[in-house]
């Protein structure tokens, strides 16, 4: 009855994307949406099978999973190693509330101008955009990770003449460490839509640049088709990081309660 019950929110959501796929594929053969604007999904699928067949796909596939990948594992290592520091210090956590509340919500986009002036259509723009994104998502969950730790754990630690290394590891970390991989979760999504934006926008290599090429060639299915591969690779950076949450913090209270409902 409960492997039942976990599986219905699966077949759910595959019947909905099924029923998804048969409207698109009705709506311009009805004549609701000229086909121009709106391919069937039987035309969509076989563009998609062509871009497969070719290694432009492929190497703008690649691209934008090498920038997605770089500047994510740059903006955790920069958000989680700032956020230890911060949140371990309230005086320097006082100091730069402000900032990062300024700094936080301006969007990466604003900063593509900046990014094209320092490097072009080079792999740089990408990076600045990515990394500046995904740095928030982390760094502000660290801090909040920082502030939920135990005081009386922490004065217990300094009680027994712990290091300062000593008690990140053994009271400050464990504590954080279920908020870093909210952040990191968060960032992987926010990594993959600028990185998409800044191909989309600037013209820096990647599926967004293919995207921008076919619309401008006015190759529509193709660019439906590379959109659509695009958020599948949205939809699979979500399941394998919260698969790999699961698995790493199967120890945690907050993972053993959701693994048993």
């Amino acid at each position: 009855m409960t492997s039942a019950r976990r599986g219905n929110p699966v077949l759910l959501g595959v019947a909905g994307l099924a029923g998804l796929l048969v409207i698109l594929e009705l709506v311009p053969r009805l004549g609701l949406v000229p086909d121009r604007y709106l391919p069937p999904t039987s035309r969509i699928a076989a563009a998609l099978a062509d871009e497969a067949g070719t290694a432009a796909f492929w190497r703008a596939l690649a691209d934008t999973l090498f920038a997605w990948a770089l500047g994510l594992l740059i903006a955790v290592a920069a958000g989680v190693l700032a956020g230890l520091v911060i949140g371990s210090v309230p005086v320097l956590r006082a100091l730069t509330a402000s900032t990062v509340e300024f700094l936080r919500p301006i969007p990466s986009v604003a900063l593509i101008p900046l990014a094209v002036l320092l490097y072009g259509t080079r792999l740089g723009s990408t990076l600045l955009l990515v990394c500046y994104a995904a740095f928030w998502q982390v760094l502000v969950q660290v801090l909040y990770g920082v502030a939920d730790v135990d005081p009386v754990a922490d004065e217990t630690a300094r009680s027994y003449r712990f290091s300062t290394w000593g008690r990140v590891r053994y009271v400050l970390w464990p504590t954080a460490l279920p908020y870093v991989f909210t952040g990191v979760r968060l960032a992987a999504s926010v990594a993959l839509v600028l990185a998409i934006t800044a191909e989309l926008v600037i013209g820096a290599p990647g599926l967004g640049k293919e995207i921008a090429t076919a619309q401008n060639s006015d190759a529509v299915p193709t660019m439906y088709a590379l959109i659509v591969v695009t958020g599948a690779l949205g939809v699979l950076i979500n399941v394998l990081t919260r698969t790999g949450e699961r698995h790493l913090l199967a120890w945690h209270q907050s993972v053993r309660g959701e693994v048993a409902t």
